[in-house]
């Protein structure tokens, strides 16, 4: 049974779901596998027996992904997962920044025993007037998972959306409402949105991808919403853009000492996937990745290498195989095996940029010895042998 270390707290539900199909490991360095959230794997040592980490959420940037493809360990990540939990605090976003809702629930705080509270709040209530969201323009730049919902869930309260994404997915395609107006430019998001929200991975070409040049192109008065990573917004341009009024508000759920003193910014604790149904979700799909790739080789949501799926185990055994994809990769493969006396029955290759993975099933058993052989090809991160039927 493998071992699996919990580097962050899942869901009761996640927990017995895991722990249903594998084995606890009490301590990091005796794991096959991680089910992690934000925890920083930058700062640990990664076991020599790690075969797969799977992140409960979409973001890898805690993970170190380079590291892990150089020894032929599979990370995995829950795109979708969380996706309703955080388009509602969008939704929520939009709406504290259009109207001072949270000036006016610290009002009545501070007057709440005042025998006159409900006189005084008509006499001040115009202090935390706003403006209405339906009819106003929204930018959505990502129109992934999360940012395709949010698209909708714009035009569902009346808005006019513009959306940006150069690799959007046919996935994602069909699920946009139809008066989502894709554009080519995101320049076009910049000068023409009321409220811009961003929905992409970080990574180093979003890295302050709205900066100083890009709030100059926007519309005085703009509010900007960021709920996917902090470092997308050049955060010391955006301090500046609130400060002379260029930005009307900046909603962000990245708290740190500089958003914490931005003027009419709106901080939240990261609370965009902190639902119970989110939190569900996502240990639920990382899970099922985890499980599958573990008992099968099949390899599905991985961030580091391709998906790969052949099916259940047909044979006695199947191989997976990790590796560079460079020529005759599968020749050689091919070479170990006839020269053992096996024949390929079942085989699947995907490749992921510089690397791929192979599947292999054959008509007889494999030993230790034709693992090695394999494993010793240059090129090739880790072999290992999963029993079949």
């Amino acid at each position: 049974m493998y071992k699996v270390h919990c580097m962050n707290r899942i869901s009761q539900a996640g927990i017995d779901q895991l722990f249903g199909t594998f084995a606890p490991a009490r301590d990091l360095e005796d794991a096959e596998a991680v089910m992690v959230r934000s925890a920083n794997m930058h700062e640990v040592e990664l076991p020599k027996g790690l075969l797969a980490v799977a992140r409960a959420g979409a973001g890898v940037n805690n993970i170190p992904i380079d590291e892990c493809t150089k020894r032929g360990i599979v990370v995995f990540n829950t795109p979708g997962a969380n996706a309703n939990g955080v388009k509602e605090m969008v939704i929520a976003g939009m709406l504290l920044a259009s109207r001072d809702i949270l000036g006016s629930a610290r009002w009545v705080e501070e007057h709440a025993n005042s025998e006159y509270v409900a006189t005084e709040a008509e006499k001040v209530k115009s202090q935390f007037g706003g403006f209405e969201i339906a009819g106003k323009t929204l930018g959505v730049i990502g129109l992934g998972a999360i940012g395709a919902m949010v698209a909708n869930a714009g035009r569902s309260l009346g808005m006019h959306v513009l959306g940006f994404d150069p690799y959007l997915s046919v996935k994602y395609a069909w699920s946009l409402d139809r008066h989502v107006h894709a554009v080519r430019n995101v320049g076009d998001i910049y000068t023409q949105a009321d409220f811009v929200t961003i929905h992409v991975p970080a990574n180093d070409k979003t890295r302050n991808m709205i900066g100083r040049d890009q709030i100059a192109q926007m519309k005085r008065g703009v509010v900007v919403l960021n709920f996917a990573r902090d470092v997308l917004v050049d955060e010391h341009a955006m301090a500046d853009a609130l400060a002379s009024g260029h930005v009307a508000r900046y909603v962000t759920d990245f708290a740190n000492p500089l958003t914490c003193h931005m003027q009419n910014a709106i901080v939240t604790s990261h609370l965009g996937a902190s639902t119970v149904e989110a939190e569900d979700n996502c240990a639920a799909m990382a899970i099922a990745e985890l499980r599958e790739y573990l008992l099968s080789g099949n390899i599905t949501n991985s961030v580091n290498f391709g998906d790969v799926d052949l099916g259940p185990i047909e044979t006695d055994e199947r191989v997976v195989v990790l590796h560079r994809n460079v020529p005759n990769m599968i020749g050689r493969f091919s070479q170990i095996l006839s020269d053992a006396h096996l024949n390929i029955e079942n085989m699947a290759n995907k490749r992921r940029g510089d690397v791929a993975t192979t599947l292999l099933e054959t008509s007889g058993p494999w030993d230790d010895a034709v693992i090695s052989r394999i494993c010793a090809i240059d090129g090739v991160f880790r072999a290992r042998m999963i029993p079949g039927r």
